[in-house]
């Protein structure tokens, strides 16, 4: 079955002054996917994004959510209220306490009672301030105020949501807290685009990635089949023996790329080009040579690892 698309693009293109920031990029994003986007600053990340919550005009091209054509006019206002766009600098009224903030925007979106107070309730048990919907703002921890953006920006019960650097500056606690509230939305199905620096959190939340340079939409792919093709399979092997041995083995197999030998663990990390199949076989091969193994543990290369493998340039 083919998944329907929640945004597509074709041919768009940005430029301000003699400036390209997005050049002639065709982006498709089925509905319910986490779609990471990364590249370098001045990728142009922020200018497709903001392309897409139509807070941009495009210079060219066409952008689709869900099958119908999103224009920056007053022609399409339902359209436009399918979105939820958090920029990476929204500002937040610090004067007001946690529920007059969300109830003002509630109020903007026309959200009747008893619906409002309903949705209000709910977006706040979701990012887990209820005990400080009296609170001012200002008294708020910088994770709690990035999660009070969250709800801002789906207070009106979005289908697709484009988030822009949302976790830059977090802890790692509140990092965690973030990702946990966009899963319930991903299972809620919600299609969320999110761009983000912070690779190892897209590589736990996303179903697909995009890489962006110089404008160019140069990679996108699902998780899978980037690290299917991208990825350099590693094994840690130990040994009780003499690592001389167990080189001498990893020698003599093809699929083993390179080595890094571990001395302080008596152990060797190579970079494996072998499937799982093949793994399985220099076990085996190991194994009978008599070699005494105390470790023998495959991972693959992340996400971060891969970006910066593929040597992206980076916008002057």
């Amino acid at each position: 079955m083919v998944k329907e698309l929640a945004i597509r693009t074709s041919g768009l293109y940005k430029q301000f002054d003699k400036h390209i920031a997005v050049n002639n990029l065709d982006l498709e994003i089925g509905e319910g996917e986490v779609y990471g986007l990364i590249g370098p600053n001045g990728a142009g990340k922020t200018s497709l994004i903001r392309m897409l919550a139509a807070a941009e005009e495009p210079t060219a091209g066409e952008i689709y959510l869900n099958g119908d054509r999103l224009r920056r006019d007053k022609t399409n206002p339902t359209l436009k209220r399918r979105l939820g766009y958090l920029p990476d600098d929204y500002p937040l009224y610090k004067e007001l306490t946690v529920w007059d903030y969300l109830d003002y925007f509630a109020r903007l979106y026309l959200l009747k009672e008893p619906k409002r107070t309903k949705r209000l309730h709910e977006v706040l048990q979701l990012i887990q301030l209820e005990n400080k919907r009296n609170s001012l703002i200002s008294t708020l921890s910088r994770g709690m105020k990035q999660r009070l953006c969250l709800a801002r920006t789906i207070i009106h019960e979005p289908i697709i949501l484009l988030l822009d650097e949302p976790v830059s500056g977090l802890d790692p606690i509140a990092r965690m807290q973030f990702r946990e509230i966009i899963k319930v939305l991903q299972e809620a199905g919600m299609t969320i685009l999110i761009s983000s620096h912070v690779l190892s959190d897209l590589a736990e939340l996303c179903t697909s990635v995009g890489i962006m340079e110089l404008g160019f939409l140069v990679e996108s792919a699902s998780l899978e089949e980037l690290y299917k093709s991208c990825a350099t399979q590693q094994i840690v092997i130990s040994t009780l023996g003499k690592q001389e041995a167990l080189l001498s083995e990893l020698k003599n197999n093809p699929l083993v790329e390179d080595w890094e030998i571990l001395t302080s663990q008596n152990s060797i990390k190579i970079n494996f080009s072998g499937e799982e199949k093949d793994s399985a076989d220099l076990l085996r091969s190991l194994v009978t040579a008599g070699i005494p193994l105390t470790e023998f543990h495959c991972t693959q290369e992340d996400l971060e690892t891969i970006f910066l493998k593929l040597d992206h340039k980076q916008a002057s």
